[in-house]
């Protein structure tokens, strides 16, 4: 009896750690990853003399709900280069992106957004000018997340992020009414 009264502890104690185990590893579950989608990126380089550059240029996209890509150095996704006038892929050599008077493509894969993209900053990184005429976001996975164009047609300042946001914005009698946003960039 005295074995019984001894073990008898032992196996409670054991069934006591496998529940807690077992009720536990439900909660340890991986989180669901967010999907991932594919991003094509097309920038238009305007045909200004000293249009081009060769700096880094870097590029954040997203949504109204708050679901932000950042792509540090987009030279490093360079795809290829289209003819301006027709969707036509010109070569699949690679070449130097942001040339004057071409349209580069460029690859992202990064996490899905939400809603549309409705917002898109772009930042140059060097010592020389670059006049990008146009921006626009394909999602692949879905063509009614993808943006509009964005339109640039100036010189963009070095080192500060430049761009639209065409998110939270209000009609009022006045016009569009939009509401600031400000980026911090995060350590």
């Amino acid at each position: 009896m005295e074995l019984v009264k001894n073990n008898g502890g032992y196996f409670l104690f054991c069934c006591v750690l496998l529940h807690v185990i077992v009720v536990g590893c439900e909660s340890l579950e991986a989180p669901l990853q967010k999907k991932t989608c594919t991003y094509v990126i097309t920038i238009q380089t305007t045909c200004t003399w000293g249009g081009e550059t060769s700096n880094h240029v870097s590029l954040r996209f997203g949504d109204t709900n708050s679901s932000e890509i950042l792509v540090r150095h987009l030279n490093s996704k360079h795809l290829r280069q289209v003819d301006p006038l027709e969707p036509d892929v010109l070569d699949d050599i690679p070449r130097k992106p942001f040339q004057a008077c071409m349209v580069d493509q460029f690859v992202v894969t990064a996490p899905c957004v939400e809603s549309p993209i409705c917002y898109l900053y772009l930042k140059l990184v060097g010592n020389d000018d670059w006049r990008p005429g146009f921006a626009q976001v394909d999602v692949l996975e879905g063509s009614h997340l993808s943006s509009n164009n964005f339109y640039f047609r100036r010189y963009l300042p070095r080192l500060v992020w430049h761009g639209s946001d065409a998110c939270d914005s209000e009609v009022t009698p006045f016009g569009f009414k939009k509401k600031r946003k400000v980026h911090v960039e995060n350590p």
